[in-house]
């Protein structure tokens, strides 16, 4: 009875000290709500409405009735018109759309002889996913009763696959492992910076010291950074020599692209340490932001299967920026010119959270 008494007066201090760490009880309730909510609405496996892009070149009525039927597929869904092929493929580069459809000025008399494809799809390989999603156009039927059902039977789009051809998974998922790394590393350790100088003594010390809050700030992101460059360096070396994955893009531009992503993550990291008062609370705050961050930003999931909602607020997120950032530098070959849509977010969301923070961390001080 004495080991049931005790062991229930545990349970109870326990219970008392969970009901006033409200910041605990919010993770006993949000975490399940998030898991629901990403994985039963968010993830859709299922690729639709991808961005596509046409180049109608032939302009006759068949060629627009090939556009409408496979946009009516739902597979894409047409965001740009193009003059040429080759102005799809620089889409396809600077990841403007994930489809091209192309069709020549003679489609009609290539439909009818059937000496080669019709037309082309030129896909961006970099994301197996839409190399598979694609495949069911390829055999859309043309439907106009002039052209012989033989004809109509038969492919009518040559799939050509860029950056990844092969369809090798390690291609596309080494990249964004960049990011995924990162954002665990640098988010976490910054989290606990602020909060392990409180728990440890030292906060009272540094602020009697004649260094400011802004130069506070820097000086405990600027270790980080060079860590987060190392670690970014050997993600590039293990999947060179251990999965042969291509950097087809500028060295320069990947570590520039890295350096304003791990200023992004460090100023979230810094955030976070003004918002919670214990290492503990610093490590679950810092899981709740991974996992949205990695089952949306793409690098597992294809982002255009989500619904419209939740691409929104994943635009929000800095490792759905860098994840197209470092595969298009490393897979397609994409200058920093060409990606800049993907950068500035990237700037601006660094400039506001580290603005947010420091102002925060004045105001907790006083």
């Amino acid at each position: 009875m004495n080991f049931w008494r005790r062991s229930l007066a545990v349970a109870r201090k326990e219970v008392r000290q969970l009901r006033r760490d409200r910041f605990t009880a919010g993770m006993i309730v949000g975490l399940p709500a998030i898991q629901l909510m990403l994985f039963g609405y968010a993830i859709n496996t299922d690729v639709r409405h991808l961005r596509a892009g046409v180049a109608d070149q032939a302009g006759t009525q068949l060629s627009r009735r090939l556009v409408d039927d496979a946009q009516a597929s739902q597979v894409i869904d047409i965001v740009a018109r193009a003059e040429t092929p080759q102005q799809l493929e620089a889409w396809l580069r600077d990841g403007t759309i994930a489809v091209g459809l192309a069709i020549p000025r003679d489609f009609e008399r290539r439909l009818a002889l059937r000496d080669r494809a019709p037309a082309q799809l030129l896909i961006d390989g970099s994301d197996p996913a839409v190399q598979q999603a694609t495949r069911s156009l390829a055999g859309l039927p043309v439907a106009v009763r002039s052209v012989p059902r033989a004809a109509r039977e038969q492919p009518t789009f040559e799939l050509r696959a860029f950056y990844n051809p092969e369809r090798r998974s390690a291609v596309q998922i080494v990249p964004g492992l960049i990011g995924v790394i990162l954002t665990m590393t640098m988010v976490l350790f910054t989290a606990v910076a602020i909060v392990r100088e409180r728990e440890r003594g030292n906060l009272e010390l540094l602020i009697n010291t004649p260094v400011r809050t802004t130069e506070l700030m820097l000086g405990k992101i600027a270790p980080y950074v060079v860590i987060g460059m190392v670690q970014t360096t050997l993600i590039l070396l293990l999947g060179r020599l251990a999965f042969d994955v291509p950097v087809r893009g500028s060295l320069l531009d990947l570590y520039v692209a890295s350096l304003v992503f791990v200023a992004a993550s460090l100023s979230l990291g810094l955030l976070f340490s003004t918002l919670v008062s214990t290492q503990m609370q610093a490590f679950q705050l810092t899981f709740m932001s991974f996992l949205p961050q990695i089952l949306m930003s793409g690098f597992m999931f294809p982002f255009d299967g989500m619904p419209r909602p939740a691409r929104a607020f994943a635009e929000l997120l800095p490792l759905t920026h860098f994840v197209r950032l470092v595969r298009g530098v490393i897979l397609r070959g994409a200058t920093l010119g060409e990606l800049l849509h993907e950068l500035w977010p990237l700037a601006a969301f660094f400039a506001v959270t580290v603005s947010v923070a420091i102002a925060r961390f004045r105001k907790r001080l006083d």
